[in-house]
């Protein structure tokens, strides 16, 4: 029995000689970081303000809401609004290191990081709440470029698919899939926005291009074969769709949409489709510009960006109309049709390798140059 009770006191003190290396390391990362954060926070309050471009209404508002300035009194927000990209490559072109950071939409920030103006967000991370990726959705966190370091998004709001229908004309009961946009007596009756423009359309033509239920051959087939009308105007668009000249409308701009129904016209969304749907940044993604000149500012105010006040702070201050990817704070204040539902397929359509339009119109142009030829036959 002594040699049991020996034999498993021994195994006791090795487990433990074992482990107490373990509990020190950790012991000792818990108190960098604390000593890195406080280190930081002093620096930035000397520093005493951050520049921050942006270009996002969400993101006006969020700054607005006085959030972060009531965390941090002695740091100020100074605001730039307009184009970061544009601003932010004039400033370069004649060596001017104003701006801190970069918050707005990925492609803005796709075409800063293929400039190599953008400095790695990823290491400003400092709080434990950020870098711990278990509290974002899918378990990690969302960058935007291949390398998973220089754009990070806080924000991913569902979009449905922006295909919208006149009411007195369509029984929405019969559209549960994208596919039954081929019904044949749909054919000549579908009007969508050019995406060969910018605008509205483009991140849900993505999602069809990426999402392996549809591809290639639902856009090729869709605009080759149901005799699609075209439009750029958009109160031309809802205007065709709201007096029945046109049952169905692919990519009306959505905020017109719920204005038009607002008013009494008889529009709406088919909502969700068996296929699923896009996620999309909007103009939550953010990143830190090269040569930041109040570096120790910029960490604080990323590291409260994506911590749980500053993205219960983005939704609170979005009206509803920012979703975060962090999945450990409440979503009661996002609009229903924003948040991810569990069991439904949602498609990123704004990571390095699907925030191009490129290959999706490459199979549009196609498309339309077949459906030229049908008409001439």
């Amino acid at each position: 029995m002594n040699t049991t009770i020996g034999k498993f006191l021994g195994f006791l003190l090795f487990s433990w000689l074992v482990a107490a290396p373990v509990f020190t390391g950790a012991g000792k990362a818990h108190a960098n970081w604390e000593a890195e954060w406080k280190k930081t926070v002093e620096a930035a309050k000397e520093e005493g303000q951050v520049r921050i471009y942006l270009s996002s209404n969400q993101n006006t508002l969020l700054i607005k809401s006085g959030a972060f300035q009531k965390k941090f009194p002695e740091i100020k927000v100074i605001l730039a609004l307009g184009s970061p990209l544009q601003r932010i490559m004039t400033e370069r072109r004649v060596e001017k290191y104003v701006a801190d950071i970069a918050f707005t939409g990925p492609g803005s920030l796709w075409q800063l990081y293929l400039a190599k103006v953008l400095d790695p967000v990823r290491d400003t991370i400092i709080l434990p709440e950020v870098a711990d990726e278990s509290k974002w959705f899918n378990g990690k966190h969302y960058y935007v470029d291949k390398e998973r370091k220089y754009i990070i998004a806080g924000v991913g709001n569902v979009d449905l698919g922006a295909i919208f229908y006149n009411t007195k004309l369509i029984n929405p009961k019969d559209f549960k899939s994208f596919w039954d946009l081929f019904r044949p007596e749909l054919k000549g009756k579908i009007i969508s926005r050019d995406v060969r423009s910018q605008g509205p359309g483009s991140v849900t033509m993505r999602m069809f291009y990426h999402n392996p239920k549809l591809g290639t051959k639902f856009i090729h087939r869709l605009f080759s074969e149901m005799d699609i009308t075209l439009f750029r105007n958009q109160r031309q668009g809802i205007d065709w769709l709201a007096t029945g000249k046109y049952p169905i409308c692919l990519f009306c701009s959505n905020s017109r949409i719920h204005f038009a129904k607002r008013q009494g016209l008889p529009v709406d969304s088919f909502g969700l489709m068996k296929e699923g749907a896009g996620l999309i940044v909007s103009g939550g993604s953010i990143s830190v510009v090269k040569g930041a000149p109040h570096p120790n500012a910029a960490k604080v105010f990323i590291n409260w960006y994506l911590s749980r006040e500053g993205q219960i702070a983005l939704q609170l201050g979005g009206g509803g109309t920012a979703n975060s990817r962090r999945i450990d704070i409440p979503k009661d204040m996002v609009q229903p049709n924003r948040r991810p539902q569990k069991g439904v397929t949602y498609i990123d359509t704004e990571t390095w390798d699907r925030i191009s339009m490129e290959p999706v119109l490459k199979v549009l142009k196609a498309a339309l140059a077949e459906a030229d030829k049908r008409k001439k036959k």
